[in-house]
């Protein structure tokens, strides 16, 4: 008997011990076992107009709830931004015809390097001053005879007026311009409307059944009491779903094409405002080009560092001259592209936008030598190597939602923060992301959650390898009249400023092809070589 309570007190001796070094343990590594748990950490602030730059996240890993937060967050900043302007008739809309622009401090002739201002007074079709903004607007200066253009900036007042600034980056006769994309109103309506459905494209998937094929109807979201497919991303909760084919596994998925539902969440007075006629009108048609002189020849220009990664941007971020980018803060240089991508692994990762990087790469380097990866259609992944000075680029497409009326094969598609993941990284690996393009018919939160759930592998991938090089590609401007409510350029301004937020704590470098297009003039969804020359010259200068 003695005997037995001296070993239970014996064991409970040993209880207290060790749950002491339990407690002990756990105060020590409350980090480690937060990693472990996965638990949320405090959200970075940012603000679209006061910028902010917070310390980055310790540690990348990200809960769904948080996920959820962020999104939220962000959708309430665009929310503030874009406020709904109800109207009960188009002519209490803005109207460019009636508007007035004011040259302020109007001269014969202006001086390279000066600002030259504008005053903007928005009114409606009745003439009667507006009282708020909110318009989409495009600023841009041009002399096509010098094959010279830059964007300008356009600062909104909120009360109708607008102060459009530009820089006289050039000499000669130069051009000015300011258009109405869309009136306030049509910001509003379609801002609401964007976020109301997922089913403006539709997409088709294509099932193998033994020797044969079964399609059936794919989307982000199914709305649908019959059995589904889900293709579930679990960690960052994306999502795809088909309607599954009867007595076909779900695995069978192999191909998908998509097209446009007539479908529409404007009202038949909203759609008049984006009629072909009133989409970007010009509000300057009134203004002569103005003379630019180099006046003082004695001044001497401050000489420009050269382009280096991490360089802050400015707006506009530079002009076009002669064909050629010239940013703003930085020069660049000439440099030999194949000595320069020497020893270097380049991911091109995104939509075609990037995709047209890799058909000039293979253009312009002639020991490129594409290697056949056994896929086939538009988007099949591409891969070009040179063996003698070990380059070794490929291209891969984003995943879902990928829009294209040409089939195209799903069997090894994928999220790119997968992509990220797998990649180990380095300093002669590079990575050029772009999307944008393909998320514009859909809600928003569908692009934010991309955005990231990419940044979240980043992140992840320059702990692990900070040496490696990340660029984003912002995306580009594109036709003005294709089919507004689904792919306007206002969704892609939007895309573009919540982009340029979510990135802002990351070391990445970031090419402003928004602010290119606009000073190329190029308003179409692939740019022109031209472009895409200039794009991979700001890359060549970051990492060489």
């Amino acid at each position: 008997m003695t005997m037995r309570i001296a070993n239970h007190k014996s064991l409970l001796i040993l209880v207290f011990i060790l749950a002491s070094w339990i407690t002990f343990a756990v105060i020590q590594n409350s980090t480690k076992l937060r990693t472990v748990l996965k638990l949320p950490f405090s959200l970075h602030h940012w603000n679209f107009i006061m910028k902010t730059h917070p310390e980055p996240a310790l540690n990348p890993a990200v809960s769904p709830t948080e996920t959820e937060l962020r999104i939220k967050r962000i959708m309430e900043k665009l929310d503030q931004l874009i406020p709904p302007r109800p109207f009960t008739n188009v002519r209490s809309t803005t109207s460019a015809a009636h508007s007035r622009a004011t040259l302020l401090s109007p001269r014969d002739t202006y001086c390279r390097g000066d600002r030259l201002d504008v005053l903007l007074e928005v009114r409606d079709h009745l003439g009667r001053r507006k009282e708020y903004g909110g318009d989409f607007l495009r600023a841009r200066m041009s002399s096509p005879a010098l094959k010279a253009g830059a964007s300008g900036k356009v600062t909104d007042f909120n009360n109708g007026t607008y102060l459009v600034s530009f820089t006289l980056f050039w000499e000669g006769q130069v051009s000015l311009s300011v258009l109405l994309i869309h009136p306030s109103e049509g910001v509003s309506a379609l801002w609401r409307a964007r976020n109301q459905g997922y089913d403006r494209v539709i997409f088709t998937g294509q099932f193998n059944r033994g020797t044969s094929q079964v399609s059936t109807d794919c989307a982000l979201v199914l709305n649908s009491s019959a059995e589904l497919c889900e293709y579930l991303d679990t960690r960052d909760r994306e999502a795809f779903y088909c309607l599954k084919p009867p007595n076909v596994p779900c695995a069978a998925l192999t191909h998908m094409h998509s097209k446009n539902k007539d479908v529409s969440y404007l009202s038949k007075q909203e759609r008049s405002l984006f009629e072909r006629s009133n989409v970007g009108v010009e509000m300057m048609a009134k203004f002569d080009a103005i003379t630019v002189s180099k006046c003082n020849s004695e001044k001497t220009v401050p000489v420009k560092r050269q382009c280096k990664f991490g360089m802050a941007s400015t707006i506009p971020s530079g002009h076009v001259w002669k064909d050629t980018w010239n940013p703003v803060s930085c020069s660049l240089a000439a440099i030999e592209m194949k000595e320069c991508l020497r020893g270097k692994f380049i991911y091109l990762l995104g939509d075609s936008t990037i995709r047209q990087w890799m058909e000039y790469f293979k253009s312009r380097i002639n020991t490129l030598k594409s290697v056949d990866l056994h896929e086939s259609g538009k988007f099949q992944k591409q891969l070009a190597v040179d063996l003698n000075k070990n380059i070794n680029i490929q291209w891969q497409k984003h995943g879902y939602p990928l829009i294209g009326s040409l089939t195209y094969s799903v069997k090894e598609i994928e999220y790119l923060a997968q992509v990220i993941d797998r990649i180990g990284g380095e300093r002669n690996t590079i990575i050029v992301i772009s999307l944008g393009q393909h998320f514009r018919p859909f809600p928003i939160d569908v692009f934010i959650r991309r955005a990231l759930n990419i940044h979240d592998a980043l992140q992840r991938l320059l702990l692990r390898s900070p040496d490696t090089v990340v660029i984003i590609k912002e995306e580009n401007i594109r036709e003005m009249n294709a089919d507004v409510e689904r792919f306007s350029d206002f969704h892609g301004y939007i895309q573009y400023l919540a982009l340029k937020d979510i990135f802002q704590d990351l070391n990445v470098g970031i090419i402003d092809a928004w602010d290119i297009t606009i000073a190329y003039g190029t308003n179409n969804v692939h740019p022109p070589q031209s472009v895409v020359r200039n794009q991979i010259n700001i890359l060549l200068n970051f990492i060489c």
